[in-house]
């Protein structure tokens, strides 16, 4: 299981590296309030659009599509859902976090922020390397526009300490 899932964890984990860069390299004053209440909007936003963009994911298979593509044993779609599945949590949880400037919450918006930006770009690509659709290639650039969206709404919330 674990070299079916080596992609994925190299991906994200350099995601998750910039978002924790990010999380406590940038922090939110408190007269930022009304920033912060737009950067959490966005994140309830962009969250909604991922889970869109899951769904449409786990519907077509892309765990079992990604590996064929890759060469490599599928991912456990169990493993794929309760992954996706608590990252949805732990997103929810964080809009109240964002608007009081909690770096954990940070730290997750950075995240999805980022890892919609890279959906955006991996779904064409995967699309063009299977010469047909791939699996979320759809609400790829709708979960990209809203990593765009919720990257800028953070940016504005927060400041380079």
């Amino acid at each position: 299981m674990l070299l079916s899932l080596l992609p994925s964890l190299f991906v994200l984990g350099l995601a998750a590296l910039a978002a924790m860069i990010l999380a406590r390299s940038r922090h939110s004053r408190s007269e930022n309030l009304a920033e912060r209440s737009a950067a959490a909007r966005a994140l309830a936003l962009a969250t909604a659009v991922q889970a869109v963009h899951f769904t449409e994911e786990a519907a077509t298979d892309f765990p079992e599509r990604l590996a064929a593509l890759l060469g490599l044993p599928a991912m456990p779609m169990s493993f794929f859902l309760t992954f996706n599945l608590v990252w949805l949590v732990i997103w929810v949880m964080s809009v109240p976090g964002i608007r009081s400037a909690s770096s954990l919450a940070y730290f997750a918006a950075w995240f999805l922020a980022i890892a919609g930006m890279a959906n955006a770009i991996a779904h064409p690509l995967l699309a063009i390397a299977a010469g047909a659709y791939f699996p979320g290639l759809v609400t790829s650039p709708v979960i990209g526009a809203a990593g765009v969206w919720l990257w800028l709404r953070l940016r504005e919330a927060t400041r380079a300490a």
